[in-house]
């Protein structure tokens, strides 16, 4: 791919903790309007590296660059001032929040009015018009007004994507999304992020296979902090040191 295309490139990214290694060396390119997965069992690395990527916890060697710049050394703020947006795998809402009000805070984020400081925050026209604008994305348009502890589940995980899309990402992680779905939620956020696919460039943690399977246009699969295998969903499913190490299944092949 054209180095335009790579809005995302970690390079070696390694991370030890004492004689514990997280993370060996572990590359990849996330490239504009594509979905990457990154599947393995648990322990594999998967969280540490997508922390790693948002810039949460910092890396032991190796190099980071985001739209075309090295942010290797940059915060988690900075990072996402940059483009970088991110889920996470337990909800992250205001609760006795309304949809609406969750998600004018996280476009105030992106948008600050330091010098509005006698304007009612809920008057600003643009937090406000970035608020209704992700919630309709997200499919939230027609709950703007209840509070979000009252939302289901999927609901709720919607309102976590509306709320990182309010501060302008051009890059999203996704940390496991679809944990704990039902299949019709599920099949909304899988409609979700195939829509958002063509707007944005994301990487997606994810333990559902059969939904990876469907949405994604490239896997990493790793095992105990190393990558194993990276390439088509055709290429991973059939890749014999995944089915043993991960699907546990032993190839057919002598």
């Amino acid at each position: 791919m054209s180095e335009s295309e790579v809005l995302l490139r970690g390079l070696g990214i390694t991370r030890r903790w004492g004689g514990l290694v997280a993370l060996d060396k572990v590359s990849l390119e996330l490239a504009r309007h594509s979905v990457h997965a990154v599947i393995g069992p648990n322990g594999a690395g998967k969280s540490t590296l997508i922390n790693i990527l948002s810039g949460e916890i910092e890396l032991s060697s190796g190099e980071i660059e985001l739209l075309g710049q090295d942010v290797t050394s940059w915060s988690q703020p900075r990072r996402s001032r940059a483009g970088l947006g991110r889920s996470y795998q337990r909800n992250t809402i205001y609760p006795s929040f309304t949809v609406l009000e969750n998600c004018r805070l996280a476009a105030q984020i992106r948008h600050p009015r330091p010098w509005a400081f006698w304007q009612d925050a809920q008057k600003c026209p643009l937090s406000s018009q970035k608020a209704h604008e992700v919630a309709e994305r997200a499919g939230l348009g027609s709950v703007l007004e209840r509070n979000a502890g009252m939302l289901s589940h999927g609901q709720k995980r919607q309102l976590e994507i509306a709320m990182c899309l309010a501060t302008d990402p051009e890059v999203l992680l996704l940390d496991e999304p679809l944990a704990g779905m039902g299949a019709e939620e599920t099949e909304r956020m899988l409609a979700l992020l195939a829509e958002l696919r063509s707007s944005h460039a994301i990487l997606l943690v994810e333990h559902d296979m059969d939904a990876v399977f469907r949405i994604a246009d490239k896997i990493t699969v790793m095992v105990n902090g190393l990558v194993i295998a990276c390439g088509s969903p055709d290429f991973v499913r059939s890749h014999p040191g995944v089915r043993l190490a991960y699907l546990g299944e032993a190839s057919d092949e002598p």
